[in-house]
């Protein structure tokens, strides 16, 4: 009886940690959906709210911004996204940690620039707060070419 319980409580306490899962995984999707249409609108309270005082946001070209400036771009278009399109998105949960790959293509039209086409691979790091999932790090490279 008692070796029937615990086999019940174990297979219980699993259940429950790949629900956990799932359920993690989900709300990051959800975080990255939001970044991504606020990345576009330029909405500063959004997109502070998705992210950490300490983020670091590397582009492909080796420029690190920070969380002020990351925001700054993107509400006063100085960095205007017209469009993000994602693709080939994987999220891997570490503990309190997400791991999200994916291929970005965009196109923009920087403030004083002219209207160009970006096709990127993302990596993003996010971290489980009390306040839900928000963006620690981020590092874009140019796709490999084949």
């Amino acid at each position: 009886m008692i070796k029937k319980l615990l086999v019940a409580l174990s297979f219980i306490a699993v259940s429950m940690m790949f629900a956990q899962k799932n359920n993690d995984q989900q709300a990051v999707s959800e975080a990255s959906e939001k970044l991504r249409l606020a990345m576009i609108s330029g909405d500063k309270t959004v997109l502070e709210s998705l992210i950490l005082p300490e983020l670091t946001y590397g582009h492909s070209g080796g420029h690190i911004d920070y969380a002020k400036e990351f925001v700054e771009k993107l509400a006063s278009k100085k960095s205007n996204f017209l469009n993000i399109d994602i693709t080939n998105q994987s999220i891997q949960i570490v503990d309190k940690t997400a791991i999200v790959r994916h291929h970005l293509f965009a196109n923009t039209e920087d403030l004083g620039k002219a209207p160009a086409v970006v096709n990127l691979d993302i990596l993003y790091v996010w971290s489980k707060t009390k306040s839900g999932w928000k963006l620690l790090a981020r590092q874009a490279v140019k796709v490999e070419k084949k």
